[in-house]
């Protein structure tokens, strides 16, 4: 919620979740910024998909064909994360446009789900954002994020 709302990007929560997320843990997981958010939750991915309007769905994923500095991000671009522990349901992984990820060292798992997107969103804003953009913080050209596990 922080890394959307510092860098003025839609969030959508597609459920369920990885994670508990009554309004209460809501407010508490915005703090302070959940003020400054865009945020949209989904009951289901199906939900999600029929009531969204995006452009391709870049879903980032430890077993992704293109590591992501090799990819080309266009506006409009959704990156989607799933849950740390599951990803997303192989349902999900195949409605995607494209299939990224960050290359690793061999015998390590994975990085955080927050960590991951700062990386992917930090490149994709870098590659889509007007010029001057990309470097002062004034916001996106319509790059989104969710993150959810269906």
């Amino acid at each position: 919620m922080r890394l959307a709302a510092c860098l003025g990007v839609p969030l959508d929560i597609i459920e369920p979740c990885g994670f508990i997320l009554d309004d209460r843990r809501l407010r508490r997981a915005g703090m302070d910024y959940i003020d400054h958010l865009d945020l949209a939750r989904h009951a289901s991915w199906e939900k999600f998909v029929a009531g969204t309007k995006r452009g391709r769905i870049v879903l980032l994923t430890t077993r992704g064909s293109i590591p992501y500095l090799g990819f080309t991000f266009e506006p409009g671009d959704t990156l989607l994360m799933g849950s740390e522990s599951a990803g997303v349901p192989d349902s999900v992984a195949e409605a995607a446009d494209a299939r990224v990820r960050i290359p690793m060292r061999p015998g390590v798992r994975s990085l955080n789900v927050a960590l991951a997107a700062a990386m992917v969103l930090g490149e994709a804003l870098r590659q889509t954002a007007p010029v001057g953009m990309a470097t002062d913080g004034m916001g996106t050209d319509g790059m989104g994020m969710e993150t959810g596990r269906d």
